[in-house]
């Protein structure tokens, strides 16, 4: 993986060895008016995931899970700050919980219901251990060139799903390829997945579809789905194709446009600061798009982080650059062997595409040393805190080092 600052050394090191080391606190979009039949809480909660702590909250409240209402998902393995909302729930009934892991901080009457997207950002404070104090000058440097240039906006690995195959299973959908699909949902064993699953997917490669439902586990819904059609069907991987949920379809679809967004980010790493006559930049922070008819006299804007260069998740009614940067795009388009029209799925999936930064600011950055090498920033939503990380320390983040990576994880 090449990164914007290859030219300095990193910190090395090592996280989340304590959910203390990660911490993720919530940035609320506005606060609660006081008034109203809807119920804004924040909660502290300590290594667990959003929705379970949704289901904790509604089962304690006797609501579905569904009832409560969150702005963006937070991750599991940390110390994590945010809001949720219900509906004719009192706030003194919201503040009487008293749930394991979890801490009710406030709550206060709004006139409606929180949505997703409804935060200004989340503030990250961070442990790097292993890393001596010697290299907070490393640290230091790096964070300097992040915060003129900006941060490379890549997709992070947990976007690959845990065998980091999800862009493969999207660019089968693509070229309408059921057997490629199926032997890499269902077969095709990789290292870091468990003995059993393994000789499950083994046992789908041989055909034995019994073998591989006899040794797949009850949490793999959609892997035994697949099989089991293709059982009932005497491996017909049309009709095992068609057993896949459709949300799943949408998930790798979205894991291809993730990668070859990537693809076209690694090749103007190097200009990641600068736009070019052609290029459709986004203005900060409002994302309205427009196009670059003078580099000269846009680069300034550039300069000053009130405009980014743009890259494509890709779709057939895509904004297209023209120029350099539309050749570039248009070349890793090819060289998968697509057109724009490709993404024209069928089956309720229709890939619009859209336009991306190929940078984001890291907000407020400041770092020191406690036992570790410290960092806090503010990130704006959809922003991977990863990606940051992985410009400090040039080593893999937990994320990377593992297979065991879950498709929800969004820092």
């Amino acid at each position: 993986m090449r990164y914007l600052t290859d030219d300095l050394p990193g910190t090395g090191g090592r996280i989340k060895e304590a959910p203390s080391d990660f911490c993720v606190e919530e940035i609320p979009l506005y606060p609660p008016c006081g008034q109203g039949a809807h119920t804004f809480f924040e909660v502290r909660k300590v290594g667990i995931s959003t929705f379970e702590a949704m289901r904790r909250v509604a089962r304690a409240l006797g609501i579905r899970p569904g009832e409560v209402a969150y702005a963006g998902l937070k991750d599991a393995q940390a110390v994590t700050t945010q809001v949720f909302s219900v509906e004719r729930v009192r706030p003194e009934r919201v503040l009487a919980l008293e749930l394991p892991g979890i801490e009710v901080q406030w709550a206060k009457r709004h006139r409606q219901s929180l949505k997703v997207g409804h935060l200004h950002g989340n503030r990250f404070t961070i442990r790097i251990r292993g890393a001596g104090c010697e290299a907070l000058d490393a640290c230091r440097a790096i964070l300097d060139t992040l915060s003129r240039r900006g941060v490379p906006n890549a997709f992070g690995p947990q976007r690959f799903g845990m065998r980091g195959n999800s862009a493969l299973l999207g660019r089968a959908i693509l070229r309408h390829d059921a057997g490629e699909f199926v032997r890499e949902l269902v077969g095709s064993p990789r290292t870091g997945e468990s003995p059993a699953v393994q000789e499950a997917r083994s046992c789908a490669d041989a055909g034995d579809w019994e073998g591989a439902l006899r040794l797949y586990p009850g949490s793999m819904a959609d892997e035994r789905g697949v099989v089991l059609a293709l059982r009932n069907s005497g491996g017909d991987v049309a009709r095992a194709y068609a057993a896949v949920p459709k949300r799943l379809k949408g998930f790798f679809l979205s894991a291809y446009q993730s990668e070859l967004f990537n693809r076209v980010l690694d090749q103007r790493l190097e200009r990641l600061d600068q736009v070019v006559t052609g290029d459709l930049a986004m203005k900060h922070p409002w994302h309205s798009i427009f196009r670059v008819e003078d580099e000269d006299i846009e680069q300034a804007r550039a300069a000053r982080f009130e405009i980014s260069a743009t890259g494509p998740i890709f779709g057939y009614k895509m904004m297209r650059p023209t120029g350099w940067p539309g050749e570039l795009e248009a070349a890793i388009l090819a060289g998968q062997d697509l057109e724009p029209e490709a993404f024209r799925v069928g089956e309720g999936l229709q890939l619009r595409g859209e336009r991306r930064a190929l940078r984001f600011q890291a907000n407020d950055l400041e770092t020191w040393y406690d036992e570790g090498i410290m960092l806090r920033f503010w990130l704006a939503p959809g922003c991977y805190a990863t990606a940051l990380l992985g410009e400090v320390m040039k080593a893999p983040t937990p994320e990377e080092a593992t297979e065991n990576v879950s498709e929800l994880t969004k820092l």
